[in-house]
């Protein structure tokens, strides 16, 4: 047999640490934090979508720089969900507001500063 020399030696080590850490999360080298938040958050758009009744096209509407991809897993996860536990979704109240004429406001605003004595008098 042929005697093992101090560099195979090294070698086996170095092979073997390689190898047991190849399992291992080393921080710092994993998907960025930021990437997986902004992951969950279009998913999380896309549920709450879903659960006010919106398409999908108006949620990536409403919600332009939210990931296509996510926020659609977000809604078909939810959808999933409340067919499953027959959920009903709840009507979004986000519309039109219907704004006053402009004769109307200038009506309710007061335009005159009061003073002291006016608001006595009052």
């Amino acid at each position: 047999m042929y005697p093992i020399l101090p560099s195979t030696t090294l070698r086996l080590l170095a092979v073997s640490a390689v190898l047991l850490l190849a399992g291992c999360e080393i921080p710092g080298l994993g998907p960025d934090p930021r990437v997986a938040q902004r992951d969950a958050e279009a998913k999380a758009i896309g549920g709450a979508c879903r659960h006010a009744l919106r398409g999908l096209e108006d949620c990536y509407t409403l919600n332009p720089k939210a990931a296509k991809a996510s926020v659609f897993a977000g809604w078909k996860d939810m959808d999933g969900y409340m067919r499953e536990n027959k959920i009903e979704g709840t009507p979004s109240v986000l519309g039109k507001v219907d704004k006053p004429e402009r004769s109307e406001r200038s009506t309710d605003i007061e335009t005159e500063p009061r003073d002291a004595t006016s608001r006595e008098r009052s």
